[in-house]
């Protein structure tokens, strides 16, 4: 059976650090599950983009992708995308993975804070976690005000691990004002906000935003969501 139109717009394949099956097996996959379309959207982290050779491995998913698209062409739509992570830290680098000209489908994220570490590795503790958090959608803010993207990755990153992982509880109303911006200029940039459902096999056990701030976006107005499973 498949399902009209429900699509998973976030996939990472062996092409990621952190991925492990081919682009071809989770296509198999998606299509035995009746899914309309997926985007394969490979980590592209720029400020890292020589030195750990995204400049290679993007090219090699798009290779892929676009292989996989001939197969399942008629049973499953494939969109050829990446996670453009972190492009304010290198926009030469971000702007260098953009001109390949071949993506349908762009994810904007933040993993890590300049000079910082992957919010996953962090060590955390009640002091620290306002002040990183509050930084952290300040970054998000400037990469909405970027824009080359289509749809806003997981707002609330950080909380997988501040909240999930090491049990610190956030009041997420302390960003309220930080957050309504993000979300009113995403909408005035006609960009979506991504509903990652990672976080609901994760020990976090909610979405990435979590449903309050999605009905906060349509209530400003937005229209565009994209859902995206995160798998690996």
């Amino acid at each position: 059976m498949r399902y009209r139109y429900l699509s998973d717009l976030h996939l990472h394949t062996d092409n990621s650090e952190d991925g492990t099956d081919p682009v071809m097996m989770m296509c198999e996959r998606a299509a035995a599950l009746g899914l309309y379309a997926v985007s394969i959207t490979d980590h592209c982290e720029c400020e890292v983009y020589h030195e750990q050779k995204y400049d290679r491995s993007i090219f090699q998913s798009f290779f892929e992708t676009r292989k996989a698209r001939a197969v399942f062409r008629g049973r499953l739509k494939i969109l050829i995308g990446m996670e453009l992570g972190q492009p304010l830290h290198d926009p030469a680098a971000a702007e260098e993975a953009l001109r390949s000209g071949e993506t349908d489908f762009v994810l904007g994220s933040v993993h890590s804070l300049p000079g910082e570490k992957d919010f996953f590795f962090m060590d955390y503790t009640r002091e620290n976690v306002y002040p990183l958090l509050e930084r952290y959608f300040e970054e998000i803010l400037r990469l909405v005000q970027w824009g080359k993207f289509d749809s806003l990755a997981h707002l609330t990153y950080p909380l997988r691990y501040i909240v999930g992982n090491s049990r610190i509880p956030v009041d997420m109303s302390d960003f309220q004002e930080i957050v309504d911006e993000i979300l009113s200029l995403l909408i005035t940039s006609h960009k979506a906000l991504e509903l990652n459902t990672s976080g609901l096999r994760q020990p976090i056990g909610e979405t990435s935003p979590s449903l309050d701030i999605v009905a906060r976006y349509r209530e400003l107005g937005g229209k565009y969501l994209t859902i995206g499973s995160d798998a690996h």
